[in-house]
């Protein structure tokens, strides 16, 4: 049953309560003893007007109680309104008017009453058990669908196909060392700030956030189809957003934060880690450990956002990319190309189309080892004025290789395809 559900029938049910004494006379001596304490000489009987308070407040009370996890802060509201109305009958015998509040109070009791039977029931207990996993790691919208869902609450293990992206800063040593602890701390986290939020209203769940990096899983703990376009382009816009950030660190520090990220899709088991200390939904596999590596790796080749092939395949439509590496996975003797997010579909300025189309040529002809067409292709794919690390990378890598003697053995060769 659904908390609106449960709000209704609690509210039902102490309405009835409320009406059943309330029409039984039960309620003629008290409110008779508490007309006397507010000046009324005759006898007195509450009006049908204190039957509609107690309707009004069967429900609200009834939704309070159910939809609060914590249980001082269902009775700390209940205690006011009985407070209240009690007040409000003394303010109404000031002007003649006898407002008896027994009714409502037994409305209110009943239903706060109730609603914490029902947080003891399997189902009542559902949404308190998942603000213990998820906390603030999902966004409203998600963590209200996930309470309605039928999914169960224990999560105890199954594999589910989703995207991690993992976030770092890779400049901490420099900022450590340049910053006093307080500002360190300070422009810390505002960038995680920043990022987890938005990644988190973007449809992620915020697995890790911490000096470290961040790390959102998105198609997990709810299922999503579109987990990896989704994915990418949170990572595009969280970039334009840290360029933004990283204006306003300038100028309060002189600091900026060199941000890069990695994302990897796959099959990973999603579930409840932890003992009885500390516990949370998290996930495991080869994508999680791959999304870290990719990220790690984003500083060697001078990128920004590096994707795996996984991710690359259901997303190549809605993102404008480049090749960056193949890399030579030791573990299953296969090689998989990994990309640079470069901009959303249709994202790139007509000259950046033709840099990007440049570069992507003159990779090719760097794997079929035609250096001379590799640095023609990447000259022209340079873009005067604007840096691109990543072009820079491909160009000291053929000077290497060129200073290769003729006779020089193959193996002798720097690799061209990086082994992880």
């Amino acid at each position: 049953m659904s908390n609106f559900k449960a709000s209704v029938g609690i509210g039902i049910l102490s309405s009835f309560i409320a009406a059943l004494v309330f029409f039984s006379g039960s309620f003629v001596l008290l409110d008779s003893f508490w007309g006397q304490v507010m000046g009324f000489k005759s006898p007195v009987a509450a009006p049908p007007l204190s039957l509609f308070f107690a309707v009004l407040l069967a429900f609200g009370v009834a939704w309070t109680s159910v939809d609060i996890s914590r249980p001082i802060l269902k009775i700390v509201p209940a205690i006011g309104i009985c407070l209240l109305l009690f007040t409000w009958s003394l303010v109404s015998a000031l002007y003649g008017k006898f407002l008896s509040p027994l009714a409502p109070v037994l409305a209110t009791l009943c239903s706060l009453a109730l609603g914490g039977l029902w947080g003891k029931t399997k189902a009542g207990s559902r949404k308190q058990t998942l603000e213990r996993l998820f906390g603030h790691r999902l966004s409203r919208e998600d963590f209200r669908s996930l309470v309605a869902s039928s999914v169960p609450v224990h999560f105890p293990g199954e594999v589910i196909n989703g995207t991690v992206l993992v976030v770092s800063v890779h400049n901490h040593s420099e900022l450590m060392e340049l910053l006093t602890p307080e500002n360190y701390t300070a422009i810390t986290n505002l960038y995680l700030k920043t990022a987890s939020d938005y990644l988190v209203e973007s449809g992620g769940y915020l697995d890790e956030c911490n000096g470290e990096c961040i790390r959102v899983v998105f198609g997990a703990p709810i299922p999503d189809e579109r987990h990896a376009i989704r994915a990418c382009r949170a990572a595009v816009d969280l970039a334009s957003r840290l360029d933004e950030l990283n204006k306003e660190c300038d100028a309060r520090w002189q600091r900026r934060l060199d941000v890069r990220m990695g994302l990897d899709s796959g099959d990973m088991i999603a579930a409840a880690f932890g003992g009885g200390r500390l516990g949370s939904f998290s996930v495991a596999g080869s994508a999680v450990d791959f999304a870290r590596r990719l990220c790690a790796s984003s500083p060697v080749y001078g990128t920004r956002i590096l994707i795996g092939p996984d991710t690359y395949e259901p997303a190549a439509e809605s993102l404008e990319v480049r090749p960056v590496e193949i890399l030579k996975v030791s573990a299953s003797r296969r090689r998989i190309e990994i990309y640079e997010i470069l901009a959303p579909k249709h994202g790139l300025s007509p000259e950046r189309e033709r840099s990007r189309d440049h570069f992507w040529t003159g990779v090719l002809h760097y794997r079929d080892r035609h250096w001379e067409k590799a640095v023609e292709e990447f000259t022209k794919a340079r873009i005067s004025g604007i840096p691109d690390p990543a072009l820079d990378f491909y160009l000291r890598r053929i000077e290497q290789l060129r200073r290769q003697t003729e006779d020089s053995h193959k193996d002798n060769f720097p690799p061209l395809f990086q082994s992880v």
